[in-house]
């Protein structure tokens, strides 16, 4: 243990709070068994360990980090750690990548019922480990959803400034305040394509010429591995997957004609309606369905997106439609605190009440007009008028 203990001491030497994710301001870090989800890379780990920097530094002695994925674990157990941490007079353990220890979650749970004076806290990269694991952790822990960086958070970086985060209803109230304000020191398309194409994953920041090639793998090891490991995908079938995700990319946007994909990539309606609710579980695509719709495995979605626009470009490169991506930025900056549904008129309904079209710098309301609350979100532009808001300013939102 005391190899661990020095692994951790070395790894929190480094670790920089010059810019902290705004998530870490709303964990609820009282909590007993914490959990905190996201793709890999998404910037997990420096979180944790800059929440033990800025708050627990005077209590070290009673705090541990530690990966699951660390050589220790070849002859120890997990077991073993918790017990001597107690023993010692530990009251926090943090627990990285613990999708990576066999029978992680019903021990969680154990360690929850038997040591009612620790707290814990964990990470995982496996979506679908996660989900597997809700049963056995049911009603013991708090699960938080890390998302990229929202367009605020970029900005934020590259211009070494703080900016504040809106909440919607400012955003559709406010919006031409809030645009001159944000715009007396920032120019935001300066940076905007950047971050559509690279700016959602933190390891944008180290080697910028490698990111599609991780990214890349990240994708490669969630289709390869553990699609086929935890939801029994046949491994023959992972080609045409990615070829789906090459459609979603490539269309304006995707509304899955399951009769045609069917056919087209020769399996039956109910196996490929499956393949279409697992992207969505392991956080590869949105799928967007109907308001009042059950979200069920066999439930057709009315549209599916990429999860990010980081994908699209990676995936389309060139082809990538515009449009597309304007909706993939939209939807992924609002799903994390909203609803987000179809809707017959309009693009999407946020939380049953809002109507968005999204469009380019001309876009009318034409298609929403007679509507209550409905708003256009038009790209290539600073300023907005009345209903019509600029797309960017929703990136402001976490």
């Amino acid at each position: 243990m005391e190899d661990l203990i020095q692994q951790f001491q070395q790894r929190l030497r480094y670790i920089k709070t010059d810019f902290v994710r705004h998530i870490i301001n709303e964990i609820n870090w009282d909590a007993r068994l914490i959990g905190i989800k996201g793709a890999r890379g998404i910037g997990k780990t420096t979180l944790i360990l800059q929440y033990i920097k800025l708050n627990l530094m005077d209590q070290l002695d009673k705090v541990l980090y530690v990966s699951l994925d660390t050589v220790w674990f070849n002859t120890h157990t997990l077991f073993e750690l918790v017990k001597n941490f107690d023993q010692k007079g530990g009251k926090i353990l943090f627990l990285d990548e613990v999708h990576k220890y066999e029978g992680w979650a019903q021990l969680l749970k154990n360690f929850y019922d038997d040591y009612p004076e620790m707290k814990i806290v964990f990470t995982g990269s496996s979506l679908l480990e996660i989900l597997n694991a809700r049963a056995d952790l049911s009603r013991r822990a708090v699960i938080y959803k890390m998302q990229g960086f929202s367009f605020r958070e970029f900005l934020s970086l590259e211009t070494k400034q703080t900016l504040p985060i809106y909440t919607l209803d400012q955003i559709l109230r406010e919006h031409l305040t809030l645009s001159h304000e944000i715009t007396t020191d920032i120019r935001p398309f300066q940076y905007f394509e950047n971050y559509l194409t690279y700016g959602y994953y933190p390891y944008y920041q180290e080697q910028l010429d490698l990111y599609n090639l991780r990214l890349t793998e990240v994708i490669n090891m969630i289709l390869e591995i553990e699609l086929p490991l935890l939801r029994n995908v046949d491994i023959a079938y992972i080609s045409k997957i990615k070829q789906l995700l090459l459609i979603i990319a490539e269309s304006v946007p995707f509304s899955p004609n399951i009769a045609k994909l069917s056919e087209k990539m020769g399996i039956n309606r109910s196996t490929l309606l499956s393949y279409i609710h697992y992207l969505d579980e392991i956080g590869l695509t949105r799928n967007i369905f109907k308001v009042g719709e059950g979200i069920s495995i066999l439930q057709k979605p009315s549209k599916m997106y990429l999860e990010n626009t980081n994908l699209a470009f990676l995936l389309a490169r060139e082809n990538a439609s515009k449009g597309t991506l304007r909706e993939t930025f939209f939807a992924n900056q609002l799903i994390y605190k909203h609803r987000l549904n179809y809707t017959d008129k309009g693009d999407f309904m946020v939380d049953e009440k809002y109507t968005f079209e999204i469009g380019g710098k001309d876009k009318s309301d034409k298609q929403i007009q007679g509507l209550n609350n409905a708003y256009v979100v038009a790209d290539d532009i600073e300023f907005g008028f009345q209903n019509k808001i600029p797309l960017w300013l929703f990136g402001f939102m976490y």
